[in-house]
């Protein structure tokens, strides 16, 4: 029995021995491994090919987000007093004076207003008819862009499936020449596919996501151009005091 026990410490010891010399062995390998960074250009330009129409296309939404907001929001300007100044203005007979004031605006909504000044005298369905004619045109001009946002959203992540595509074939490839599958082998092609659909995915989110702001934007737009009218169309209608 006591030489059993003594088998037994031997092994033990044994065993605790080998695995300490294993850790410590581990440590010491580690300590010469190399970190390896890669910074964020050195990515996109492992698929700079794919990159550079990206970058193309969302150069050209922000233009037009930039462009089209400015445009939006000078048009979306609201002035309360102008129905009560153009009743008094027409009802003291100076409509010319009237549609100088709506020409001064340089707004969608001024531009509507003077279309309708302008036939006073006529039959209030021609009037409402110039109005919605006039309205519809500005909203056109507002809108006027927004088809290309829209059209970058659909073609971005296209673009960028076509490099990931091509990421796929650069891999197999590299895999051909080199007879192995090594991650030194194919992470050129890697790095290549996914960046090029998450180029693709955020150029694409982006322009849908400006397209459908703008859009919303415009629509206020227009309900306060369909409230102006109204107003107007009632103020044309009262009796002159």
């Amino acid at each position: 029995m006591l030489h059993f026990i003594l088998q037994a410490n031997t092994v033990i010891a044994t065993a605790a021995d080998t695995l300490h010399n294993g850790i410590t062995g581990i440590q010491t390998a580690g300590t010469g491994i190399t970190e390896t960074k890669i910074s964020m250009m050195d990515m996109l330009m492992k698929a700079w090919a794919i990159m550079i129409p990206l970058a193309i296309l969302l150069a050209i939404s922000i233009y037009i987000m930039v462009e089209r907001l400015l445009v939006i929001g000078k048009g979306s300007k609201k002035n309360p007093n102008l129905i009560p100044s153009l009743r008094e203005t027409i009802h003291s007979g100076n409509i010319s004076n009237a549609i100088l004031l709506c020409r001064n605006m340089n707004t969608p909504e001024g531009s509507m207003l003077e279309q309708g000044l302008s036939r006073i005298g006529q039959p209030v369905q021609e009037i409402r008819t110039a109005l919605d004619k006039s309205g519809s045109n500005e909203i056109n001009k507002l809108e006027k862009g927004l088809n290309v946002l829209n059209i970058v959203g659909r073609i971005a992540p296209m673009v960028g499936f076509i490099g990931t595509i091509i990421g796929v074939i650069t891999i197999f490839y590299d895999i051909s020449l080199a007879k192995t599958v090594e991650i030194e082998v194919i992470s050129k092609g890697l790095y290549q596919k996914m960046i090029s659909s998450c180029g693709g995915l955020i150029v694409g989110v982006f322009a849908f996501i400006c397209y459908h702001w703008l859009n919303g934007r415009i629509d206020k737009v227009a309900h306060n151009m369909e409230e102006t009218q109204i107003k107007f169309l009632d103020m044309i209608n009262e009796p002159t005091k």
